[in-house]
């Protein structure tokens, strides 16, 4: 059952998470593996993807957001697009863009970062958002201070929230083809509430990398083995590493609570695709084929469209229907 843990260390500044997704994680292999145009991801993208979607999981737990976290990294690669949802209710959903062969040891800069122009984005979309408003996006390059790449993606997310947020955090992210764990340590905000979506102090700022307390524990944190971290249980990897420790942990989210597979995908958000997409490029595809077939890249759900449905969705457009009295 996948399972998000979380822990502060009394008395210090200092808070954690651990995840382990198993049923959720094998889910979104599975529909991929199911999926006749792709199929199974190569094995580095699928550690890829994994660490991607448990630091995703990670984030989302340690903020106060009603809407879905979206972490996307994206380059001139043969992996072009990576992508995680996590809703607030933490049902989730992956999936990665895959054009061309790939090393069975690939490292990040070889699958997404070749010429070293690489980003990575995160971006907060509230549920209920106001007219105008847009969601709040961060992005990163996928290389260091120096322009050197980054070969880890949990060394791209660390140096994002030096960047955007000020806190220091230390992440260990490992996935096979059964679990995608990550461990999370951050320094807490000297003041305030600080998340992705808020403004930090000059204190917090001030505080960077020199919290003897944080210090401590992410070297701690540090030493846990990838192997470890897949294959132990999270009571054995907290008790390994911060046995010293005073922890005080919360009820871990799991079952309904926790995280799970969803797709959000829709007929009804297609067909505004094929709206946008225009009803002359339309009628050329069924020209040239008898249905027009979309498939959800997250789910792999098929929709299909003929000629019929297609005039209705249309002619809808021009033709509104008027507002049901029940509504």
């Amino acid at each position: 059952m996948s399972e998000i843990h979380k822990f502060i260390f009394e008395g210090l500044p200092v808070r954690g998470a651990v995840v382990r997704l198993t049923d959720a994680w094998v889910e979104i292999l599975r529909r991929r593996a199911s999926n006749t145009t792709h199929g199974a991801y190569p094995p580095p993208v699928q550690a890829l993807l994994g660490e991607m979607t448990a630091a995703a999981v990670l984030m989302q737990s340690n903020i106060k957001f009603n809407g879905s976290l979206i972490v996307q990294v994206f380059g001139d690669g043969p992996v072009k697009l990576a992508v995680v949802e996590v809703q607030s209710d933490f049902s989730l959903r992956a999936t990665a863009t895959v054009n061309g062969a790939l090393s069975p040891d690939a490292s990040l800069s070889q699958m997404v970062n070749a010429g070293n122009e690489g980003r990575c984005a995160i971006t907060l979309d509230p549920k209920d958002r106001q007219p105008g408003q847009q969601p709040y996006q961060g992005v990163v390059p996928l290389f260091g201070d120096k322009r050197e790449k980054l070969e880890k993606f949990s060394d791209v997310l660390q140096h994002y929230m030096l960047q955007s947020e000020q806190l220091d955090t230390t992440l260990v992210l490992a996935a096979d083809d059964k679990v995608a764990a990550g461990l999370l340590i951050q320094r807490l905000p000297m003041a305030g509430s600080a998340n992705l979506a808020g403004a930090s102090s000059q204190a917090d700022e001030d505080q960077i990398g020199l919290n003897e307390h944080y210090n401590r524990i992410a070297l701690l944190a540090a030493s846990l083995k990838r192997e470890e971290l897949l294959t132990l249980d999270v009571d054995t990897i907290l008790h390994r590493l911060f046995w010293e420790e005073q922890l005080l942990r919360f009820e871990p989210l799991q079952g309904e609570s926790g995280p799970r597979f969803a797709c959000s995908c829709s007929r009804e958000r297609v067909t505004k695709m094929m709206l946008g997409l225009g009803q002359a490029e339309a009628d050329s595809i069924l020209q040239e084929r008898d249905v027009i077939e979309v498939g959800c890249d997250f789910c792999g759900l098929q929709y299909r469209f003929d000629a019929v449905d297609t005039a209705q969705i249309f002619r809808a457009s021009h033709f509104p229907l008027p507002p049901s009295p029940l509504q």
